[in-house]
């Protein structure tokens, strides 16, 4: 959940830790999960634009988002998680490529988002409003892309994670997710930098049986429990109950690994780690990637393009600003 948090004042230390993806499972519990930590790769994302700082705290939601899912893959290809609605914060994205890169954008209405400020209703559902958030997986160019869509009404992110893992993959899940501002001292004072943690946890039974769906007609009722009731196991509940005692600052909190993390909630079940993967926060823009997609316009739409006798493109991700001259980019070569 999107809370006020900040973490104390500290000084640098070791972020190995950081910027990770920790697979385990509590196999006597029949659970698999994840836990999500960015620091650094997370910082460096939202520090090169000017967002409020609540655009910025949402929009590193849907990066713990988007890394929770996107690890779970097993092939080289894309995730894309993107919202669109009619909220002060119009679009998210977020794109993850295998194994470890990530990068993402929000574009918005800065007087809206001002005036939600000021009005204190600038919680995630507030400024995401109503619309959908689709999540993608793209295997190339040659293979099907796959595609899940979640009604958004209001509610939180993690609300329409809930309702993206029961209604398109049918898994009981339970996702935490947690934005925080650090003070980190340095040798002129103390700065602020932006972390996050997540964990997503997934009831997954050898025996399929052991969940039973309720009969539905999506049309009989809205969403969450009561448009899709699980049938739920013992094992279930306690890993939910277990998953419920997770608090913001735990999930963020640079002292506390991801190991000791899930060793506080499931050791009593006995719970196994698996090797961390890394995260880092890498744009897929070039100069010669611009050049290229310029040279393909038409004429004209790239002489509407100059602005006192160049073309200016800004990355919408990275925020990096490449100029040229209409003659580097014409398409004959």
């Amino acid at each position: 959940m999107m809370n006020e948090i900040t973490v104390p004042v500290r000084n640098p230390s070791d972020d190995a830790a950081d910027d990770s993806v920790l697979p385990f499972a509590v196999a006597t519990l029949d659970l698999r999960g994840r836990v999500v930590r960015l620091g650094p790769a997370l910082d460096d994302i939202l520090g090169r634009h000017d967002f409020p700082v609540p655009v910025a705290r949402l929009l590193g939601e849907a990066i713990v988002l988007a890394v929770l899912c996107a690890a779970s893959l097993k092939f080289d290809g894309r995730f894309i998680l993107q919202t669109q609605t009619d909220g002060p914060v119009r679009l998210l994205v977020v794109d993850f490529t295998t194994p470890g890169s990530v990068r993402a954008c929000a574009s918005f209405d800065r007087d809206r988002v001002d005036a939600a400020i000021t009005a204190g209703a600038a919680s995630a559902g507030q400024l995401l409003g109503r619309g959908h958030l689709a999540l993608t997986i793209d295997q190339g160019a040659d293979m099907n892309r796959y595609q899940g869509l979640v009604a958004l009404s209001g509610g939180t992110l993690e609300d329409a994670a809930h309702e993206y893992f029961l209604r398109s993959e049918q898994i009981p899940t339970s996702v935490r997710l947690a934005v925080a501002e650090e003070l980190r001292a340095t040798v002129d004072g103390a700065r602020r930098r932006w972390r996050a943690g997540g964990i997503l946890l997934q009831f997954l039974p050898q025996k399929r049986e052991r969940i039973r769906h309720a009969d539905f007609d999506p049309g009989d009722a809205p969403t969450g429990a009561a448009a899709h009731m699980v049938e739920e196991d013992a094992a279930w509940i306690e890993g939910r109950s277990l998953m419920a005692t997770v608090t913001d600052l735990e999930l963020v909190e640079p002292a506390l690994s991801s190991e000791r993390l899930v060793y506080r909630l499931f050791h009593e079940h006995g719970v196994r780690v698996f090797r961390a993967a890394a995260v880092a926060a890498k744009c897929t823009c070039s100069r010669g990637n611009v050049e290229n997609m310029l040279r393909s316009f038409a004429p004209q739409d790239r002489a509407d393009m100059i602005e006192n006798g160049t073309i200016t493109v800004t990355c919408e991700f990275c925020n990096a600003t490449y100029v040229f001259a209409p003659s580097d980019v014409s398409a004959e070569v």
